[in-house]
């Protein structure tokens, strides 16, 4: 497996520039393959949303991650930079795929977007964007994006998009750039199997992971792809317990995952410094599970 880091966006996102520069820098040193950031561009006032029930809300930081990795692309050499995920159909099309188009050529083929449909509605709204047809619009998205990073001049007509004679310079490293879709539902699994180069399950290892996977065999069968060539990605939190950590990570390595990313929020870290603490004594743990 390939051991990565979560970014902390919620607890170390509004410390500024420095604490992105050491964060990452620091990981990279550890040895981490990946780094992983969260997407919201903004979050609902619950004094104006009354009974607001979401995990974020306005009063959480959260960095651009492809603004973010622009900037990390220049000060590291090896991580590889995935957003997990970002809110795809609340986002123009062409738009995204530029901007990840940039931040793979600046980064030497080093970005994996990760896409998902999202939960924040409200969200939706301030970007002017459709929630209801978020799910067939993604579909089409990756499509499109697919594409453009790797003909120098498209036409394309769709449902929800048309493009005549136009195309992106310069095009990307990566011609694709792997597409890996968060999902936590039947018709997200079904989706990966059709369209994904892997995937961020929403669910730990144990019969609804496996349950979710046989969904996404069957699509991928159904669409002639290879199952095997489609990537899984798990998430570990980091509670301070080395053998719950040792042991969450073996549990993805017997589940079949690819990737696994160590999350330190909401463990209590209140800086940069302890943030990179915790992942530095996780690091032999890593280290015994990676390729």
């Amino acid at each position: 497996m390939r051991i990565g880091v979560v970014f902390p966006q919620t607890e170390i996102g509004g410390l500024g520039v420095g604490a992105v520069r050491d964060y990452a820098e620091h990981v990279e040193g550890l040895g981490y393959a990946h780094l992983l950031a969260y997407d919201h561009v903004v979050g609902a006032d619950p004094a104006v949303h009354p009974g607001w029930s979401g995990p974020y809300d306005v009063h959480n930081t959260f960095h651009e991650p492809l603004v973010m990795f622009g900037y990390l692309a220049a000060i590291t050499t090896s991580l590889e930079l995935v957003t997990g995920v970002v809110i795809l159909p609340q986002r123009q099309t062409v738009l995204v795929a530029k901007q990840a188009a940039e931040v793979d050529l600046l980064s030497g083929g080093r970005l994996r977007l990760g896409v998902g449909l999202g939960w924040n509605a409200v969200e939706y709204e301030a970007l002017g964007e459709n929630f209801s047809t978020r799910g067939k619009r993604s579909d089409e998205q990756v499509e499109l994006m697919r594409k453009l990073w790797t003909e120098e001049s498209i036409s394309y007509r769709g449902t929800y998009h048309q493009v005549t004679g136009a195309g992106l310079a310069p095009l990307p490293v990566q011609r694709p750039i792997p597409v890996w879709f968060g999902a936590s539902s039947p018709r997200a699994f079904r989706r990966v199997g059709r369209l994904g180069d892997g995937w961020f399950p929403m669910v730990g290892p144990g019969p609804k992971l496996e349950a979710a996977r046989h969904e996404v065999e069957q699509a991928a069968s159904e669409a002639g792809r290879d199952f095997t060539q489609i990537g899984m990605q798990g998430q570990v939190s980091w509670n301070g317990n080395n053998d719950d950590l040792a042991a969450g990570i073996r549990s993805w390595a017997q589940a079949g995952a690819s990737h696994v990313a160590i999350n330190t929020m909401n463990a209590g870290l209140a800086t940069v410094e302890q943030h990179l603490d915790a992942l530095t004594g996780a690091a032999d743990i890593a280290r015994d599970f990676a390729d």
